[in-house]
């Protein structure tokens, strides 16, 4: 979905991501537990352009690649049905949704309609700081972007008269979404939808729900770090352990915490997974509706709560936004915490979050 150059930078900051798993990532002997189940581990390249995880307990490796294949499956559809640069025979997707903008309603799988909503209802809970209707200013930061890594001698930062240009075409009010026909209409022709935001938070949380409904009750998914912990681990009543990541990477401790978590998510939103550097400047994706260029408060916030899509879109808006005015969003948003990490190693975090720290 991305290019090249922005996948192999994705692809080994997912890498790294995998300390997630204190276990580890990529093949490992099976354990057998009391529960007669053994531990199997899977890891796929392929999905959302990055490194997709599963640490599963199953009494066989048979059921365990059944279980993980059908949720396989779950996730390169979605990655299709998102996908905003490509196009699939026979597929209606996000990049067919943004070609007929300002021309017709498009129907849609009901899922996109159900992400779009979503989408909706954060931007509203957020004050407009996670906006997946961004993406005509999104795509400006995304060729800059590609320019610089491809050139790093000569990278630039883009025009702001170019930013503020596009900037006018990202009212989401101009997305008119119909559950009952399952059509999308983007009413201005020169608006485009870019889900980055959340569509790996939601699509990594459907996936797993689906898998827990077709009997898979252990495991962990790591989507690109966008991690489920489904049910428990080992003796089947151990907690998962999930770190969070420590985001300088000259420190030598790879996680600022590890968490103890089942039926939670865990996604982080950050300035050093994808940037890019103009005169020694890190600039990184995540680009702020007000200012329309990347916060400089924080060098990461990482968000814990009962669903990933939601989890997703709440990182990304609290990265934007100044730590009182994400303090109180998570404050007043029940199930959810959230840990803000500061340029200069400082580290703030609710008071729920406390509990989830592993002892």
């Amino acid at each position: 979905m991305k290019s090249k150059a922005l996948f192999f930078n994705s692809l080994i900051s997912s890498v790294l991501m995998c300390t997630v798993f204190l276990s580890g990532c990529g093949a490992e002997p099976a354990e057998i537990q009391q529960t007669g189940k053994e531990r199997f581990t899977k890891t796929y390249l392929d999905v959302f352009d990055t490194v997709t995880t599963v640490i599963g307990y199953a009494e066989s490796s048979e059921e365990f690649e059944n279980q993980v294949s059908l949720l396989y499956e779950d996730l390169k559809y979605y990655h299709k049905l998102f996908d905003i640069y490509n196009s699939y025979d026979g597929l209606t997707n996000l990049k067919t949704v943004n070609d007929n903008a300002g021309l017709s309603p498009v129907e849609c799988d009901p899922e996109i309609i159900s992400l779009l909503t979503l989408c909706k209802d954060l931007y509203t809970k957020t004050s407009g700081m996670t906006n997946v209707a961004m993406g005509s200013v999104l795509s400006v930061w995304h060729s800059y972007r590609e320019q610089g890594l491809a050139d790093p001698e000569n990278a630039k930062l883009p025009p702001y008269e170019e930013l503020s240009s596009s900037a006018a075409h990202t009212n989401i009010e101009n997305v008119t979404l119909d559950s009952e026909l399952n059509t999308v209409f983007l009413k201005d022709p020169e608006m485009s939808l870019d889900v980055g935001a959340v569509a790996k938070g939601y699509a990594a949380q459907k996936a797993a729900d689906s898998a827990a409904n077709r009997g898979f009750e252990n495991f962990l998914l790591s989507v690109g770090g966008n991690v489920c912990a489904v049910g428990f681990k080992g003796d089947g009543t151990s907690l998962w352990s999930v770190g969070i990541e420590n985001p300088f990477e000259d420190s030598r401790d790879r996680n600022l915490f590890v968490t103890e978590i089942s039926g939670l998510s865990v996604v982080t939103s950050g300035d050093y997974q994808r940037y890019y550097e103009v005169d020694s400047k890190r600039y990184c994706h995540i680009i702020s509706p007000l200012t329309l260029m990347p916060n400089e408060e924080f060098k990461s916030v990482t968000v814990i709560g009962t669903d990933s899509g939601i989890c997703d879109g709440l990182s990304t808006a609290l990265f934007n936004m100044s730590y009182d005015e994400g303090k109180d969003l998570i404050d007043n948003t029940k199930g959810y915490n959230a840990i803000w990490v500061y340029p200069d190693g400082e580290v703030k975090y609710t008071p729920g979050f406390q509990r989830l720290i592993k002892k």
